[in-house]
C-alpha cells in the first residue's frame, strides 16, 4: 500500500501499516490539513448559493412572527435546556428561544441541501453543524434563567463555586467540563465487584476467573474480550447492573480479560501482540477447565480483535472455539455513522502523527473525541451544570467508568485507523494478523451479534452488515438502547426493548428489521439461553480458582485496571 507523506494537502493520506515508517512530518502542516478538511467541508456548505438564500429567506420570515409573537415554533421533547417554565412564560424569554430555534433550523436547512455526494462530508457537515447551534444556546449563558434563580438564592455563591470549578477543569480536564464525580466510586469496592481471582497475567493482559454463584456450572467456558480503548469493568459495573455476574448466575464458567494500560514503553504493541495475549490467556483457561474449547465475547473493539484471532485459528486448523458473541461491534465500517466524519485524510493523518510522536493515543484525547460528537448531553450539560449553577457533576456507575480512561498504544492505533478508514476487515488479504490474512468468510463458529437502534458508535446496521461477514450461522439481536446502554441492560428495566429475525445472511438490514419480532425485557435474558445451549453438559462447579499450573495471583479486580492513563 502506498503511504503518502503525512504533510501533503491530499485527501488520500492512509494510516501507514506495521513496519512501514514514513519521513516524520511536521505537526504545523498536519494541523492545518485537519483545520483546512473540516473548513472545505464548511465552504462546500455555504458555497450553495439558492439553499443559503432559500434558508436566509425562511429564517427571516420566522424571525418576523417571533418578533410579533405568531410563531410557533417550539423544542423538541426530549430538548431538556428549554425545561424550565421561564422559557414559555415570559414574552422576552420566548421570543429569545423561539429565535435561536429558528436559526437551528435553518442552519440544519442548509446543510440538508448541501450537494456532498459522499456520505463522510455529509457526516462531517452535521457535526460542524451541531458544535455551532449547541454551543450558541442561550441556555449556555448567564441569561439562562435556572442560573439567575440559583444565583439570587445562593446570594451569588453559584457563581463563586461555578467559576471555582471552571478554573480546575482548565487546570485538570484540558478545559472541558468535569462529568463525574469519581470520588465516590472505588474501583473494587464500588465497581467490578464480582467475586474472583486473577489466574494468569503477563505484560499484556490479567486474566480474572470468576466465582461460580450456582452449585454446577456448564463444561464450556465464557472467555469476556473487553475494547483496548475501556477498562473491561463497565461489564461488571455494579451488582445487578453486571453482565459478568448475571452470566456467572446463569452457569456460566466466566472469564475475563483486563488489559494492560500501555504507555508509550508498549508503542509497538499491535494486533499480533493482542491476538498472541488472548491465545495465551485461551491456553490458561483451557488448562483450569479442562475444556479443549471456549465460548468467546467480544466486546466494541475487543470484538475485532476477537474476530482477527478467530481468522487465525480457522486458517490454522484449530478448533478451540465453540461459539462467539460480539457486543455493538463494527467489523463492516462501511454503514453511515457519525463517526465517519473523522475519515478525512489530513484528520486521519493528524491523528495517526500524534500517537507516533508521543508512542500513545492518550486517554484524554480519546475521550474528547467521542465527547463533542454529543455536545448538548457531554459538554454543554455540563457546563450549565458545573459553572453557571455552581454544582458539583453527578455521581453515576457509568460516568465513573467512562471517565477512567486508557491509552492506546501507536501501533494499535495505526491498525484500528486502517479497519476505520479502509475497513479493511472486510477485503480479505487486506489485513494480516499472526500471521493469517483476514478473510472473516472463514470465521465458521456460530455467532451471536447486538446492536442498539440508538447508537451513533456503532449503528445497529453496521453492526448487522459485520454479521453477515462470518461465514458460519449467525444470530442477530436489535435492542433499544445506545452504545453503552445496550452492554447495560439487566433485566427489570420496564422499558427495554428487543427484537430478534431471521438469519442475516442474504437478506439486508431493512428486511430484517421488517421480519423482526420485538419482545419485551433484555437481550440478556434471550443471550442467555442462546450461550447456554453452547456450553455443554452441567458439572460440578470449581471449589477454588485456577489450577495448579496457574494458581491465584490476587482477588479481582486485578492490579492492571488500577493503573491510571
Amino acid at each position: 500500500m502506498n503511504t503518502q507523506r503525512s504533510g501533503t494537502s491530499s485527501a488520500r493520506v492512509r494510516p501507514l501499516r506495521p513496519g512501514q515508517e514514513p519521513p516524520e512530518p511536521a505537526a504545523q502542516p498536519q494541523a492545518l490539513e485537519g483545520v483546512r478538511s473540516l473548513l472545505g467541508t464548511a465552504a462546500r456548505v455555504v458555497g450553495n448559493v439558492p439553499s443559503v438564500a432559500g434558508a436566509a429567506g425562511r429564517l427571516a420570515g420566522e424571525l418576523g412572527r417571533v418578533a410579533v409573537g405568531r410563531s410557533e415554533i417550539e423544542p423538541g421533547k426530549r430538548d431538556r435546556r428549554f425545561a424550565d417554565t421561564t422559557w414559555t412564560e415570559n414574552p422576552g424569554y420566548h421570543r429569545l428561544m423561539q429565535a435561536y430555534l429558528a436559526t437551528c433550523q435553518a442552519v440544519e436547512d442548509v446543510v440538508s441541501a448541501a450537494d456532498l455526494p459522499d456520505w463522510r462530508d455529509r457526516e462531517r457537515a452535521k457535526f460542524l453543524a451541531t458544535v455551532i447551534t449547541s454551543t450558541l444556546s442561550p441556555t449556555n449563558t448567564l441569561a439562562n434563567p435556572v442560573a439567575l434563580k440559583r444565583a439570587l438564592e445562593t446570594g451569588g455563591g453559584s457563581l463563586r463555586r461555578g467559576l471555582r470549578n471552571f478554573l480546575s477543569d482548565v487546570r485538570r480536564n484540558g478545559g472541558l467540563p468535569t462529568q463525574v464525580d469519581r470520588s465516590k466510586f472505588r474501583v473494587g469496592e464500588d465497581l467490578a465487584v464480582t467475586p474472583g481471582a486473577v489466574v494468569y497475567r503477563d505484560e499484556v493482559l490479567e486474566l480474572i476467573q470468576y466465582q461460580p454463584s450456582t452449585t454446577q456450572v456448564r463444561e464450556i467456558p465464557l472467555v469476556v474480550v473487553p475494547p483496548q480503548i475501556n477498562k473491561y469493568y463497565f461489564m461488571d459495573l455494579a451488582p445487578g447492573r453486571s453482565l459478568i455476574e448475571y452470566a456467572v448466575s446463569q452457569g456460566q464458567q466466566a472469564f475475563a480479560i483486563s488489559w494492560r494500560n500501555p504507555t508509550k514503553v508498549q508503542r509497538d504493541w499491535d494486533l499480533d501482540t493482542y491476538g498472541r495475549a488472548i491465545l495465551s490467556a485461551l491456553d490458561a483457561v483451557s488448562a483450569i477447565t479442562r475444556s479443549e474449547q471456549v465460548n468467546l465475547f467480544g466486546l466494541c473493539a475487543g470484538g475485532i480483535t476477537t474476530a482477527a484471532v478467530l481468522n487465525h485459528l480457522a486458517d490454522t486448523g484449530q478448533d478451540r472455539v465453540r461459539s462467539v458473541s460480539f457486543g455493538v461491534t463494527l467489523l463492516d465500517w462501511g454503514a453511515e455513522a457519525p463517526i465517519g466524519m473523522l475519515a478525512a485524510g489530513p484528520i486521519v493523518g493528524i491523528a495517526d502523527y500524534r500517537s507516533r510522536q508521543v508512542g500513545i493515543l492518550d486517554a484524554r484525547s480519546l475521550a474528547s473525541v467521542f465527547t463533542w460528537m454529543r455536545p448538548d448531553d457531554l459538554v454543554w450539560n455540563y457546563w450549565v451544570n458545573n459553572y453557571l449553577l455552581g454544582k458539583e457533576p453527578p455521581s453515576f456507575d457509568i460516568l465513573a467508568w467512562n471517565a477512567d480512561g486508557t491509552n492506546l498504544p501507536a501501533a494499535l492505533h495505526r491498525q484500528f485507523l486502517d479497519v476505520f478508514v479502509h475497513n479493511s476487515m472486510t477485503r480479505p488479504g487486506e489485513l494480516t494478523v499472526l500471521g493469517s490474512p483476514v478473510d472473516l468468510k472463514q470465521v465458521k463458529v456460530e455467532a451471536y451479534i447486538t446492536g442498539g437502534t440508538t447508537d451513533h458508535l456503532t449503528p445497529w446496521n453496521g453492526c448487522y452488515a459485520s454479521a453477515t461477514l462470518l461465514g458460519g450461522d449467525s444470530t442477530f439481536v436489535l435492542t433499544n438502547t445506545g452504545h453503552i446502554q445496550t452492554l447495560v441492560c439487566p433485566p427489570g428495566n420496564p422499558k427495554s426493548r428487543y427484537w430478534t429475525g431471521p438469519e442475516p445472511h442474504g437478506i439486508d438490514a431493512t428486511t430484517w428489521r421488517d421480519q423482526a419480532t420485538e419482545h419485551e425485557g433484555t437481550w440478556w435474558e434471550h443471550w442467555a439461553g442462546w450461550i447456554g445451549e453452547r456450553s455443554g453438559p452441567l458439572k460440578r462447579a470449581p471449589a477454588r480458582p485456577g489450577s495448579k499450573e496457574y494458581p491465584s495471583l490476587g482477588d479481582a479486580p486485578g492490579t492492571y485496571v488500577l493503573a491510571q492513563a
